[in-house]
């Protein structure tokens, strides 16, 4: 992938999503939290191209659909 950043992109993050990619990039020492999406991005598109089963929509997102339709944090270890 070129270094050359030419295209802005805003994402809107749930709470939990935020804190996911905080922590992140703090375990990974990571400078900016630019840096540990960049880096969350490349680790997930190397793990799809690896995986080749191919995702329904209903699937994308960070944490799962709890009964009532909100968003659940994952287990965390």
């Amino acid at each position: 992938m070129s270094d050359i950043r030419v295209e802005r992109l805003q994402v809107m993050l749930s709470p939990d999503e935020l804190t996911a990619i905080d922590d992140f990039r703090f375990k990974h020492r990571m400078p900016t939290r630019a840096a540990a999406i960049r880096e969350l991005l490349k680790l997930g598109l190397t793990a799809l191209a690896a995986d080749g089963d191919g995702t329904k929509s209903s699937d994308y997102g960070v944490f799962g659909r709890g009964p009532d339709g909100h968003t659940t944090a994952p287990d965390r270890d």
